[in-house]
């Protein structure tokens, strides 16, 4: 049986290991299975490796898409740029095992995000600065398209703080994109901390949440005839991904 999974911590609410046992199930593929394999460390991943021999091929989620870089041999040059990995091809021989790492989250951002875009769509804030706004951020100038980075720390001088936004600035960018956890389950009655009266059915409001389907920074930006999307799809594009690599 081909082992692959999904390392990170917590995996409570993870979207792969459903998404992937209804797609070995609807395609009839019945030598595979996904699994949670949380991690509290990243130094736990060789252990890990070594006591899943089954082991073809993982993704990487919070808190390690950064942190496990180092553990990686052979690191694409999408990964490298980005600075972060959340696909691992495992390759094993009888004297070597080799670990290829990739960033899927760039395909699935960019391809969920494409047929929503309007012309004056060339203007981006990023709310929070992780691997996931890496991912976002390489995207954007794969497409063109100018951003800031919004920050809750004052002393990150490369971003803006959201105390620094304003209507200006709301109306200078068309598309803001939530790349934070603020909004996720179990905590939906939170939002990120942006002057939503601004809003206009100009903007596009991308949240990488979809858990709730509809967060709070979503719900608003709705009412203020922004145009919303999830994260749901830029998930099933990255895992769809994953699968073409470990398979190919």
């Amino acid at each position: 049986m081909r082992l692959f999974g999904l390392i990170g911590y917590p995996l409570s609410h993870s979207f792969s290991a459903d998404y992937f046992k209804q797609k070995f199930i609807n395609s009839h593929i019945y030598d595979a299975e996904y699994r949670l394999l949380p991690l509290n460390s990243i130094s736990e991943l060789p252990e890990l490796i070594k006591r899943h021999p089954d082991l073809q091929g993982f993704n990487i989620t919070i808190p390690y898409k950064v942190k496990a870089l180092p553990c990686i041999n052979n690191v694409s040059k999408v990964a490298t740029e980005v600075g972060a990995v959340n696909c691992v091809k495992i390759e094993r021989t009888d004297s070597n095992l080799k670990l290829f790492g990739y960033n899927t989250d760039v395909h699935g951002f960019r391809e969920s995000l494409l047929p929503l875009l309007k012309p004056y769509h060339y203007n981006a804030l990023i709310l929070g600065t992780g691997g996931a706004a890496k991912a976002v951020s390489y995207s954007l100038l794969e497409l063109g398209i100018s951003y800031t980075m919004v920050s809750r720390n004052r002393e990150d001088k490369t971003s803006l703080h959201y105390s620094q936004l304003n209507e200006q600035i709301i109306m200078d960018n068309l598309l803001i994109i939530n790349t934070s956890p603020v909004g996720m389950y179990p905590e939906t009655e939170m939002a990120p901390d942006i002057p939503y009266q601004f809003l206009d059915e100009k903007h596009l409001l991308f949240d990488l949440i979809y858990n709730p389907a509809e967060t709070l920074f979503l719900k608003k930006g709705r009412k203020s005839g922004a145009a919303t999307i999830n994260g749901l799809q830029m998930l099933e594009l990255q895992a769809e991904k994953s699968w073409e690599i470990w398979n190919a």
